[in-house]
């Protein structure tokens, strides 16, 4: 267990509660389809899927799956009372989050291929508001915990570390 001398704090600015919800949803989708997925592939060796898309499946669902926080539960709550922007949400969380969201972004970024492929997946790419909601989210934690400053929603330029 992580102390909490050994937590930083990150913050995240004018988050807008729309489009949190909507990515939740497409998380929620796609998850669900990796579980389906999963148990198929596990069901029946004549449904075969190939071994990255197995791997992609198994650590999402295993390593990233059913975080809940207190972060979240403001947000749930700020869409249930349809508000549309959450001026800053803050996380204390430790170091090695920062390199767990990029490789959170980037496995996304590959099942997100795998969707527009349509061959393995029935479930939609996520849109691009959407994709650009989720690195701006996970490059806040990315760049906050490595020493830089926040960067509100608005103000984000699409960056995102190669």
């Amino acid at each position: 267990m992580t102390s909490t001398d050994e937590l930083l704090e990150v913050r995240l600015l004018q988050v807008p509660v729309p489009l949190w919800s909507k990515a939740q949803q497409v998380s929620d989708e796609l998850l669900r389809e990796f579980a389906l997925a999963s148990a198929q592939a596990d069901d029946d060796d004549e449904h075969h899927l190939p071994t990255r898309l197995t791997t992609l499946i198994d650590t999402l669902t295993r390593r990233f799956e059913g975080v809940s926080t207190e972060q979240e539960q403001q947000l749930m709550d700020a869409a249930a009372a349809g508000d549309e922007v959450i001026d800053e949400l803050v996380y204390l969380i430790p170091p090695e989050a920062g390199p767990a969201s990029k490789e959170l972004g980037d496995m996304l970024d590959e099942a997100d291929i795998y969707c527009r492929e349509g061959q393995h997946l029935l479930t939609l790419a996520a849109p691009e508001d959407v994709v650009r909601f989720r690195r701006w989210y996970l490059w806040s934690f990315i760049d906050q915990l490595s020493g830089g400053k926040p960067v509100a929603w608005p103000d984000y330029d699409g960056y995102w570390p190669a």
